[in-house]
């Protein structure tokens, strides 16, 4: 069994994805579908996957939930609300009561977008996720390598939360460069309430030309830092389709994982995702 722990979907005639700007994201403006992924996902293996939050409006999660709720690949949603409304609990309370909100597993928010680099230190967002924790739900980090350094004090003030680091923290895989990022990334690790993703890589490389080489020093980090126990698959699809298809991005995620043995291989790319996010 294999868990995809990272993917979206979106239906541009719902609303626009204000995120898809600038040429290099022009092959993603148009409608990505749980019936466009099912047939890559079953061809790779895939069985369960964990949908994922694109847009900060509220009448997204909603919608997610519903989508997992009707189909049964759907194990598990990661959705947005606002962190810092006066309310938070008694809406993650009321989203939990949707259609389908007993698949809420988690929250983010596009911290990656904020121009404050503690932002996730702010007293308001730390009693949103505060509230986050007392939900049971996990929250995913969705930042830019200058930010790791807030994730961990956060997460070291809210040791009952669960951190889960999309994407490795986007580190510069293009460039090859290491440091600052490996160091910032070790130290997240170092604290026990906090998981990280292994996804995303092949957007930050060189899209056109990248190889698996190009991407292990960065997998070997995480998973020294983390350990198998505390790393997951994602494909982040369809985003991934920028640099390479599905089976692709999985089955460099594979070789990428060929030192480990059979054991940590499942934790990586089951059981991980199955306990973080209650699947």
């Amino acid at each position: 069994m294999t868990v995809d722990a990272h993917h979206h979907v979106w239906d541009l005639s719902v609303r626009d994805q204000d995120w898809l700007t600038g040429p290099g994201l022009r092959p993603l403006r148009r409608n990505f579908g749980l019936s466009d992924l099912a047939p890559e996902a079953s061809a790779a293996g895939v069985d369960r996957t964990v949908l994922v939050q694109t847009v900060t409006v509220p009448e997204e999660t909603p919608e997610l939930l519903a989508l997992a709720e009707a189909h049964e690949s759907v194990a598990g949603v990661v959705g947005w609300t606002d962190l810092v409304r006066p309310d938070i609990a008694d809406e993650l309370a009321r989203l939990r009561a949707l259609p389908g909100g007993r698949y809420l597993k988690g929250v983010r928010h596009q911290v990656q977008g904020e121009s404050d680099p503690g932002w996730l230190l702010r007293p308001d967002v730390r009693r949103g996720l505060a509230a986050a924790a007392d939900a049971g739900l996990a929250y995913d980090l969705v930042v830019l390598p200058h930010q790791l350094p807030a994730c961990a004090a956060a997460a070291a003030s809210l040791p009952r939360l669960t951190f889960v680091l999309d994407h490795l923290g986007k580190p510069p895989v293009a460039s090859g460069a290491l440091e600052p990022w490996a160091s910032d990334v070790r130290a997240l690790a170092a604290l026990p309430n906090t998981v990280c993703k292994l996804s995303g890589l092949v957007t930050e490389a060189d899209r056109d030309s990248w190889t698996v080489d190009d991407l292990r020093p960065y997998a070997d980090v995480v998973l020294d830092a983390f350990g198998p126990g505390r790393l997951m698959f994602g494909s982040d699809w369809p985003v991934c389709t920028l640099a390479a298809s599905y089976g692709d991005v999985l089955a460099a995620a594979r070789e990428l994982a060929g030192g480990l043995d059979a054991a940590e291989r499942r934790q990586l790319f089951e059981t991980t995702a199955t306990r973080v996010y209650d699947l």
